[in-house]
């Protein structure tokens, strides 16, 4: 597989998103065998970006990627993330980036990931009670620690952004990309202008880009715990409207003779390369479907075809969701 740069950090062009093995879909935690499986699968395939976080379960994602990373660790570029479970007594909810917080969860993800360090380390989202200056100063002691290699923010804006690395370099914004969340066009300049990657989760518009869900009915046989039960964008009239939008990648998909998917991953791949998308899933079809998106090429007009199709309708979180994204 090709390449792309983060900041310093040479990884294979495509990566794999970990969470739902475990947490916010529909049969998550369910087939822990197969989920090890697509990870090894994954790697076979050359995917290096394998992502995670503490508040995935909480706690049980890091460990089933331990389980799957044993004997491979060297294969891969592990990620995780920290902020939004609090380990200083904040309560649920509440982010919390504060230094004490950062050295537990820190212990905490590098016990359970079985691991003496980790290679990309993100701020899952800015906490507002905690200057950006005091968490990345954390940061940038667990770098010379040896505990980190590189620090990752994910869904900040470009002031916190700017102030994040002047204290020390950020490798990485993990913010959501796809087709239909294109704000990220707003603030790629100034990740360029300062040298940071972008890693796109949800590039596939949680499967909806994918043509998993084509009928209301199908949102509603989702797990209750699938978040996409409630999520603006598969609810109400969203949903019909959206559809129309996947239609479109599909038609394209028909001509190139590919998936609706690997042209969606296509697309994003050709904004630059200095973006990686992280695609999740639990099952070894998936992963292989994904992967060869990087083989897919669209011609001009294809791109632009695309690139002037509209943003989905609906928040691309639920309003509680998006109080904690920095816009």
């Amino acid at each position: 597989m090709r390449t792309a740069k983060l900041g310093e950090l040479e990884v294979a062009r495509i990566g794999l998103g970990t969470m739902g093995m475990s947490h916010g879909y529909s049969g998550a935690g369910s087939d822990d065998a197969e989920s090890i499986r697509t990870i090894h699968r994954a790697i076979d395939l050359g995917v290096a970006l394998i992502d995670t976080a503490e508040v995935y379960g909480p706690y049980v994602n890091e460990e089933l990627v331990a389980k799957a990373l044993h004997g491979r660790r060297d294969q891969v570029v592990l990620a995780t993330k920290f902020g939004l479970v609090s380990h200083t007594g904040r309560g649920p909810g509440k982010p919390d980036s504060s230094p004490d917080s950062i050295r537990s969860a820190v212990d905490g993800s590098l016990k359970r990931l079985g691991v003496d360090h980790i290679d990309l380390y993100y701020q899952h989202r800015v906490d507002p009670d905690t200057p950006i200056e005091d968490t990345m100063g954390v940061l940038a002691q667990l770098v010379r620690d040896g505990k980190i290699r590189y620090v990752g923010l994910s869904e900040a804006w470009v002031d916190t952004i700017r102030r994040a690395h002047a204290v020390h370099p950020v490798t990485a914004l993990q913010s959501e990309y796809s087709l239909w969340t294109r704000d990220q066009e707003e603030i790629l300049p100034v990740l360029r202008e300062l040298g940071i990657g972008l890693v796109a989760y949800s590039p596939l518009g949680r499967g909806f880009l994918a043509g998993t869900l084509r009928t209301p009915a199908d949102v509603e046989s989702l797990d209750d715990s699938d978040f996409r039960k409630n999520h603006p964008r598969f609810t109400g009239e969203n949903f019909q409207r959206n559809l129309r939008l996947a239609d479109q990648v599909q038609m394209i998909a028909d001509r190139v003779g590919a998936t609706s998917a690997q042209v969606a991953l296509a697309w994003l791949l050709a904004q630059g390369d200095d973006i990686v998308p992280i695609p999740g899933t639990k099952r070894v079809a998936r992963v292989e479907e994904n992967v060869t998106a990087d083989t897919v090429t669209l011609t001009a007009e294809q791109i632009a075809t695309l690139t002037a199709l509209p943003v989905a309708e609906g928040g691309h979180h639920t309003d509680e969701q998006m109080r904690l994204i920095e816009r």
